[in-house]
């Protein structure tokens, strides 16, 4: 069993410094790896990203993170990616990673992703050049994350997740208006993820969302924006691959 901690939409800056890392510190008790799935900050600067930073620095589990849109905020992407990893983090765009956990190997793929919407309901790549940037900023993500799981399902993983913060799939963004669907996630991105192949897929972003959804080709998807989960991470177990006789494994929710 691979105990999987996640939680997005953490928005730290200066006054919230130490505020997670008690809760932190557990994790060897209940996990054997922490994803954070973006808007690590409020505004994507430097001060805001050493925050974090400390919060992480040091732990005894391997951390993995993507960046959110507060964290391009202030166009400084490059400075915070820096400062987390500086701080031990694996911070994936576009690329995946292996982290062994206690004698398994845990294959993460990572990307912000980003908007345009869900089948039936979608951007399309037409029009003015604003537009077609947009939808092909979508696909860009979409594309690196395939060819990411696509990577990773060659190096003997156990598991494989997707990371992302933008959503998958409109089924974790329930309680959020209709109307800012297309800004929160892309269902090219849940694409991605059935063509790969995933064991789960984990994504912030939606603070009124719902936490469980599913592609379409059955991957579990989990909504852990804090707002969502109410609490410093939540626990997701992943049964290892060779132990399940076929179909993804079930992840079965547990959190401190």
């Amino acid at each position: 069993m691979i105990r999987t901690a996640a939680v997005g939409d953490i928005h730290m800056a200066p006054e919230t410094r130490g505020t997670l890392r008690p809760a932190f510190e557990t994790l060897p008790d209940c996990a054997d790896i922490l994803l954070l799935a973006g808007d690590l900050t409020r505004h994507g600067t430097p001060e805001e990203a050493r925050v974090v930073a400390d919060e992480i620095r040091g732990l005894a589990v391997p951390v993995v993170a993507v960046l959110g849109n507060h964290d391009h905020h202030d166009g400084r992407p490059e400075e915070v990616t820096a400062l987390l990893e500086d701080a031990g983090a694996q911070v994936l765009e576009g690329r995946g990673t292996v982290v062994t956990c206690g004698g398994a190997r845990v294959g993460v793929a990572g990307t912000k992703g980003f908007g345009g919407g869900f089948v039936g309901r979608s951007a399309g790549e037409f029009g003015e050049p604003v537009m077609k940037e947009f939808v092909r900023h979508s696909r860009h993500c979409a594309e690196g994350l395939r060819a990411s799981l696509e990577f990773l399902a060659g190096q003997d993983c156990d598991v494989r997740i997707a990371l992302t913060h933008y959503s998958p799939v409109p089924e974790t963004l329930a309680g959020e208006p209709l109307e800012i669907y297309p800004f929160l996630g892309s269902y090219l991105l849940a694409e991605a993820i059935d063509t790969a192949g995933a064991d789960l897929a984990v994504h912030g972003h939606a603070h009124a969302g719902t936490e469980n959804g599913m592609t379409n080709g059955g991957v579990r998807v989990r909504n852990v924006a804090q707002p969502v989960i109410g609490r410093a991470f939540h626990v997701y177990h992943l049964h290892e691959r060779e132990r399940v006789p076929a179909g993804p494994p079930a992840p079965t929710d547990d959190g401190p």
